[in-house]
């Protein structure tokens, strides 16, 4: 006889939602694996290699025997990096003890959560947001609040939102920018805005997610911890993942009062412990030495994004806005629900994303993963080549639904 044993997880984990997008690169692995031609643009990875001087840093580390346990917030020489890094890029003063190293953006994002949030506190998140944003409110014990911004405003909460959506229970806001899955950058005066409302609220923290500062099409990225007002306030998330294509490198970092550093850094002390050594030194190369590889891939990026917005701006009923940053179109394809090919209808964005998979064999991601079920997402993190591929094979679906 068999049971099933899923009634004894516990109730967080059951409650908690599959990553969409690492499910639909999944979805997209196993139909490769069945010889199937399938173009996966789901996933938010850079294509391009680790540039050849941060690896190098770490193979030296290895041989200098960089292979031990770390500081829980990182080596200090990495984190005295992180420091002039936040001060010459983003004219944000941390000192040293200010700053966490982590496995990930990710795992900063959660142990600030877990070391903030009581039972019931409230958390806004500017949507469309990041599909791990919610999830990790919740498991922390927070009530995730999305306040929702659609492609008329280029996917941007503003300030009437944000002073509706505040009330006694609301301990954080959380956001990105340049943001994922939108692309959207917020400028500086639109930040200053945004402070006005939450400096009139002295026990509201902001998370602001950067990871995807160097891929910003904008004259100068813009981070909400330079203003004085609410600098106490914030905690400012970054990593190695986007701008120096390290993904599986799990490297990640934040800037935050030091009351909250500390207590981030005991979460993560009993959770698992320091990132890797011999990352943390080729971390901090990259964070100190030549940012041409960056460069040049935003320049590739920018490139693309150009690309992909004219083959999409070519697909009737398909509404694209001209993203800011990051590596991700959020197109609206409202206008093909309850369309069909006469087999089969399309009747919200998860259908349309499972129509271009087994139709056309190209992988993206539901809008509704990201707070928005009107939208689908695409990573144009691939070379022209296949993008253009991708695109002729979607709209070659979409032109059979009427």
């Amino acid at each position: 006889m068999t049971s099933n044993k899923t009634q004894y997880l516990s109730d967080k984990v059951r409650n908690m939602s599959e990553s969409a997008t690492i499910k639909m690169a999944g979805m997209a692995r196993q139909m490769k694996e069945e010889g199937k031609d399938v173009i996966s643009l789901s996933l938010g990875e850079p294509d391009f290699d680790t540039p050849q001087h941060i690896k190098d840093a770490a193979k030296q580390a290895l041989d200098d025997g960089y292979t031990k346990y770390t500081p829980v917030p990182g080596h200090l020489e990495l984190r005295e990096v992180i420091a002039a890094k936040f001060k010459r890029d983003n004219n944000l003063d941390f000192n040293p003890d200010q700053i966490v190293v982590s496995n990930g953006a990710k795992q900063s994002i959660a142990n600030i959560c877990l070391a903030l949030l009581n039972p019931g506190d409230e958390v806004i998140i500017f949507a469309p947001y990041w599909v791990s944003y919610s999830e990790i409110v919740k498991f922390a014990g927070g009530v995730a609040v999305p306040v929702h911004a659609d492609i008329s405003a280029d996917f941007k909460v503003n300030t009437k939102q944000l002073d509706d959506a505040i009330n006694p229970k609301t301990k954080a806001i959380l956001f990105s920018s340049p943001c994922n899955p939108t692309g959207s950058v917020y400028t500086k005066d639109e930040l200053s805005a945004l402070v006005d409302v939450i400096d009139k609220y002295d026990n509201l923290f902001i998370i602001s997610d950067e990871i995807y500062e160097h891929i910003n099409f904008t004259e100068a990225h813009a981070s909400i911890g330079t203003f004085d007002k609410v600098k106490d306030q914030t905690i400012t998330v970054n990593g190695m993942s986007k701008g120096f294509a390290m993904t599986g490198w799990r490297l990640g970092y934040m800037g935050a009062p030091k009351w909250i550093a500390d207590a981030c850094s005991k979460v993560q002390g009993q959770f698992t412990s320091g990132a890797t050594s011999f990352g943390q030194k080729a971390a901090t190369v990259a964070l100190s030495t030549d940012l041409r590889p960056t460069y040049e891939m935003k320049a590739a990026f920018l490139k693309r994004k150009k690309l992909v917005k004219s083959l999409l701006d070519d697909i009737p009923g398909v509404v694209a806005n001209d993203p800011k940053g990051a590596f991700y179109f959020f197109a609206d394809i409202s206008y093909y629900f309850g369309k069909t090919d006469g087999v089969f209808t399309i009747v919200d964005a998860n259908s349309f994303c499972e129509v271009l998979l087994q139709k056309a064999h190209v992988a993206v991601v539901t809008g509704s993963a990201f707070g928005d079920d009107n939208c689908f997402r695409i990573s144009y993190a691939s070379s022209e080549e296949v993008l253009t591929e991708a695109m002729t094979r979607i709209k070659n679906c979409l032109a059979k639904f009427a």
